[in-house]
């Protein structure tokens, strides 16, 4: 009979890389809603002003790259290292997203 050294899938995850996983994917949906609250709406008020150009490009895909490096790092935590956590589990749903929200940029012309 062998004993299981990694996590559950209801527990916190064990690893260092399952926490970084999580993380960066917290650090993604908080960006994503404070985009979608606070800068979208002040930048549709006001499109003349100086920050909006400026700022939301850099904005945007910081935002983005740290949803595609949870998803990938929650990806690596799970196959590699065995990461069974439901939170590192749940990280591949941001990174998914901005996977396919990039890939929809390059691959459809507007």
């Amino acid at each position: 009979m062998t004993t299981m050294s990694s996590s559950s899938l209801w527990q916190r995850p064990t690893k260092r890389l399952g926490w970084c996983a999580v993380s960066l994917a917290a650090a993604f949906v908080v960006m994503f809603i404070i985009n979608s609250t606070v800068f979208m709406p002040a930048f549709q008020d006001a499109p003349n002003d100086w920050w909006g150009p400026a700022l939301l490009p850099f904005y945007g895909i910081f935002m983005m790259l740290c949803g595609l490096a949870g998803g990938v790092v929650g990806l690596i935590a799970v196959i590699r290292k065995h990461e069974r956590s439901w939170l590192v589990w749940l990280t591949i749903l941001p990174g998914a997203f901005a996977l396919v929200f990039i890939l929809g940029e390059f691959l459809v012309p507007h």
